[in-house]
């Protein structure tokens, strides 16, 4: 692939749409068309394929009985026929609104053109006649169409609700469209189409504005999104209509899978447009993973019966060097809005929390054992321990902590280790595992055993196993069960000692937790003060400290751990990131690789080259195929969050002896090095 291909949204399932609010000039079609056009213009510049207007856009919603007037609807026709003509060289798919006579009725309609051609006409279904609105005094229901063929300006041309357009060229792209009110109701005309296969909903709204009403236009249109797993476009009419009775702020809203993407200004007194790049692989990606739609496109097989779809051919730029304009956050697993961070770690806790006591309660034993080891893991582990027997009304000496120094402890995480147990106040004690390893090293006939300096994955597993084997031991000999402290990242990398080792506990509370959002959770308990003055110091210290399996030698007493586990690995944030991506929503390894640049490699604050995010990507693939065989047996622990669980019992099941071969050939194909 080359450079500038992957470099363009449109290689990586995404659209970029746009959604417009002219300033009208009342009951004068011929003016509307042409502000309609330089707004279809500018959607062009900005590379959107589909651009939304509000409803009856093209004679203005507050025409009241003009609407019956012989004159604004011949005139709106011309208006119409000019604007499509006008478009055939712009590669962008309109959608305009308009009041057209069918059938001896009168019907509020969505006009749906591109290149010169209207694919289709869509009229209202739902008619208000509530309130300030009178709409069924000018206007006839979708329902009361006989035709399902129209003829506007001399091309005869599909007619109806039940209608589809789709890019032919680009499966994933299923347009649907439908009026203002028949979003409000109960089951919008919009549900039936994505069950159809719309994958992208598009509204022409009036929707005069009051005290509050744009906050619950967020909520329904976000939740409507949300519930059809696609994306929603929603465009309310703006300056120029009348304000004889009622007041416009002209609302524009894009939303994808209950997420907010763009939002006009509203109360603006100028036209203005928004575009939104639509992840349509990732909506796919949610109708396969939830088969509960599935079933419901099943239930409601007769109302998908006579669903038409009308083919176009899109054009899109995906030759082009186009980055996203949507927000890709680096943290994936961590908000960056401080006070919903917050919310979020206060609600992992809790869950972490109430798991523990829900399994020690059900087991029936009062005691946890749990090693210490002064880094991250631990430290969040052990300070779940204490919420779990403080909600249990159990002295936290209950908690039997355990810090076990090996060959490579550096005096600052034994100090960390210490300081931590004894701020927690749970029963602290120091095993010193370095005899039992050598004893070990002996037998098993390896150099160290000799005091050699042979530092290869046995010496580092030895201690590993030993730290565990004691643990399982002194929970056996106390009537404790061993607390697992390993996390996600680690799970997902395999970076954890198989068996009696790191990999192995009798529940593990981190399991679902990962590396990025461990340090925000360890962070937000120190910044909200729960474990004293004393506690928190200690706890900055630990965040502090390099995130070390500290294995092998190196280091002077005191100083940071001399191994890195992120220099074998990877950053955790990038591995974090890969993982979210692959996990959640399945992407191909040069779409993750993308986001990853938009998210890392550009603009003022980039920390990474393309080339980092490569290779570490490659690191990825390769190790989390590899250690599935870890996976398959992994001790109980809680999901905490809707990014996932590698537990079998959870959210990945996978064979042990599958091949990455696939993911590193389309990374190798796709992604150029710089």
């Amino acid at each position: 692939m080359s450079k500038d291909r992957f470099h363009s949204l449109y290689t990586h399932g995404f659209i970029r749409t746009a959604v417009c609010v002219p300033r009208i000039r009342l009951a004068d079609p011929q003016h509307n068309a042409q502000e309609t056009l330089s707004l279809l213009r500018a959607a062009h510049d900005k590379r959107a394929v589909v651009a939304l207007f509000p409803e009856l856009g093209l004679v203005g919603y507050t025409c009241d009985d003009l609407f019956h007037q012989r004159v604004l609807l011949d005139e709106a026709e011309l208006a119409l026929a000019r604007l499509v003509q006008d478009a055939a060289g712009i590669p962008v798919l309109g959608v305009v609104g308009i009041p057209l006579r069918v059938d001896e009725r009168l019907f509020n309609c969505a006009v749906v053109f591109h290149r010169g051609r209207i694919l289709g006409v869509v009229p209202k279904t739902y008619l208000p006649n509530y309130g300030e609105f009178y709409e069924a005094r000018q206007f006839n229901s979708a329902v009361n169409a006989v035709s399902d063929l129209v003829t506007l300006a001399g091309q005869t041309v599909p007619f109806g609700t039940q209608l589809l357009f789709q890019a032919e060229n680009h499966p994933l792209l299923k347009l649907h469209v439908e009026i203002c009110e028949d979003a409000w109701v109960p089951i919008p005309p919009s549900t039936y189409a994505a069950l159809a296969g719309a994958t992208v909903m598009l509204n022409l709204s009036a929707s005069n504005i009051t005290i509050g009403k744009s906050g619950y236009r967020h909520e329904l249109v976000g939740l409507h999104s949300a519930r059809c797993l696609g994306a929603y476009l929603y465009s309310a009419s703006g300056p120029g209509e009348s304000t004889n009775d009622m007041a416009w702020d002209g609302h524009g809203l894009a939303y994808e899978n209950g997420v907010l993407l763009a939002e006009t200004e509203r109360f603006k007194q100028d036209s203005q447009l928004i575009t939104a790049d639509i992840d349509l692989e990732r909506l796919l990606h949610e109708r396969m993973r939830m088969t509960t739609f599935g079933a419901t496109v099943g239930q409601h097989k007769a109302a998908l019966a006579n669903w038409r779809t009308v083919l176009y051919q899109a054009e899109l730029p995906a030759e082009e060097r186009l980055p996203l304009q949507r927000y890709v956050p680096r943290m994936p697993y961590v908000p960056a809005n401080p006070a919903q961070r917050d919310e979020r770690c206060r609600e992992v806790f809790n869950i972490q929390v109430q798991a523990l006591v829900q399994r020690l309660r059900a087991a029936g034993i009062t005691k946890l054992v749990i090693g210490v080891s002064g880094g991250l893991d631990s430290t969040h582990a052990l300070l779940v321990c204490a919420k779990a027997v403080d909600l249990m009304g159990l002295p936290r000496s209950n908690i039997l902590g355990y810090t076990m120094p090996g060959f490579a402890t550096s005096g600052r995480t034994l100090d960390q280790a210490l300081r931590l147990m004894a701020a927690i106040g749970c029963s602290a004690e120091q095993i010193d595992i370095r005899p039992s390893c050598l004893q070990m090293l002996k037998d098993l006939g390896h150099p160290a055993g000799s005091g050699e300096a042979v530092y290869d994955v046995t010496f580092e597993n030895v201690q590993a196993g030993e730290r565990t084997s004691h643990l399982f031991r002194l929970a056996n000999l106390h009537g404790g069960i061993v607390i697992g402290t390993g996390d996600l990242s680690e799970l997902a990398l395999g970076w954890c000692t198989y068996g009696v080792g790191d990999h192995m506990s009798h529940y593990g509370v981190n399991a679902s937790v990962p590396k990025t959002l461990m340090q925000y959770l360890v962070r937000w308990v120190a910044e909200t003060g729960q474990v004293g003055e004393q506690g928190s110091q200690v706890l900055l210290d630990i965040l502090g400290t390099e995130i070390s399996p500290e294995l092998v030698p190196g280091g002077a007493e005191g100083e940071q751990p001399a191994q890195s586990t992120e220099s074998a690995i990877g950053p955790y944030e990038l591995q974090d990131f890969n993982l979210f991506h692959i996990l959640r929503y399945g992407y191909d390894p040069s779409k993750v690789a993308f986001l990853a640049y938009q998210a890392w490699c550009s603009g003022d604050h980039a920390k990474y080259s393309l080339a980092d995010v490569r290779k570490h990507l490659n690191t990825f693939l390769r190790r989390f195929f590899a250690n599935q065989f870890k996976r398959t047996c992994v001790p109980n622990s809680p999901k905490v969050g809707s990014g996932g669980s590698l537990s079998p019992r959870g959210d990945w099941r996978a064979p042990s002896d599958a091949s990455a071969n696939a993911w590193l050939a389309e990374l190798e194909r796709n992604v150029p090095e710089e």
